[in-house]
């Protein structure tokens, strides 16, 4: 997954392709929902404002920034708050991505910095949307009561499963005896345990879809969450068209939270993303938008859309505080 994704040159995010927008016949292959429409860097724009007042920061920092649009909503929504973001740090490992961004940010000047990794230190706060689903997950399918890691191996002319036996387990044996197929995301947990060190005042916010351990290890759900997508189709075969289509897997909550907590991150909160658009106010800003900005919107929100799917979580560095965003319908009981 990390070759397919990220191999210099060849994987899907290290080339030129146009991943990200609305229609098919635009050469993209998926929506993200900056994308969609601006009230939802909006929204996003109230909770890091609080965030940046309470933690006494002034720089907003970005992982996996896409096309750059998030960013853009972000800047102008927190300066029209009158919140100047001193500085805007996108961290990204896709050359052709970063050369998109800095054309749609440009007129932000020096306040929009880019890095390549993490540095030693950091202070402010953070947001990730949609960058969890993309971290390298590692397969493992129970057949007649054994674990295996699932890999891949060289078929003829292309690529075939093959599967070894392994001492590695999910966090929680699915129920039943029938044979099941998961993921582990020990690269996931292990860049949020890594920004905890790094992080030393501050805040962070991860939007993404994904589920609680006990839902992600469901006995219903024994075929994994592993999906690509290409020209805004859903395939569940990564063997296929490698670095010609995205590669994802759904976030297990649970872990991500525990990483940050092990790691010293106390968690804000935990709940769907409508619940937490709402929060942040996007329902007014919804009023006094044009009808076609109300529908996108509305895609955020909606239960069958992105609204239950998509999931909100928040941590900070020190002592936490009744973030906005987490007002009413948190779930952090269910990680």
């Amino acid at each position: 997954m990390a070759l397919a994704l990220y191999a210099p040159g060849l994987g899907y995010y290290a080339n030129d392709s146009r991943k990200f927008g609305q229609m098919p016949d635009s050469g993209s292959d998926f929506v993200t929902a900056p994308e969609m429409t601006p009230l939802f860097g909006q929204a996003l724009a109230v909770q890091v404002a609080e965030a940046l007042e309470k933690t006494g920061t002034d720089t907003l920092w970005e992982f996996g920034a896409g096309s750059g649009a998030l960013a853009a909503q972000l800047l102008d929504a927190l300066d029209a708050m009158g919140r100047r973001v001193k500085r805007y740090r996108i961290v990204d490992l896709s050359g052709s991505l970063r050369a998109r961004q800095r054309l749609r940010l440009d007129r932000f000047g020096d306040r929009v910095e880019w890095l390549s990794a993490l540095p030693d230190a950091m202070q402010g706060v953070v947001v990730g949307n949609e960058v969890l689903d993309a971290m390298p997950v590692q397969l493992l399918v129970r057949v007649k009561g054994r674990w295996f890691e699932r890999g891949v191996v060289a078929h003829g002319d292309g690529w075939a499963w093959e599967d070894r036996p392994t001492e590695l387990r999910p966090p929680v044996e699915p129920a039943g005896p029938q044979d099941y197929l998961t993921e582990i995301h020990p690269q996931a947990e292990a860049f949020i345990a890594t920004l905890a060190d790094r992080l030393t005042q501050g805040a962070a916010f991860f939007l993404d879809y994904g589920f609680p351990e006990a839902e992600y290890y469901h006995p219903q759900r024994h075929m994994g969450t592993v999906m690509c997508h290409k020209s805004h189709q859903a395939d569940p075969d990564p063997l296929v068209d490698l670095g010609a289509k995205d590669i994802t897997a759904h976030v297990n909550f649970t872990g991500i939270a525990l990483a940050g907590q092990d790691a010293g991150l106390h968690v804000l909160g935990y709940c769907n993303q409508a619940r937490f658009l709402i929060n942040c106010g996007l329902a007014s800003k919804m009023e006094l938008a044009p009808l076609a900005q109300r529908t996108l919107a509305a895609r955020l929100i909606h239960e069958h859309e992105m609204g239950e799917l998509f999931k909100v979580i928040g941590f900070s560095v020190g002592e936490p505080w009744d973030a906005v965003g987490f007002a009413q319908g948190d779930r952090s009981h269910t990680l």
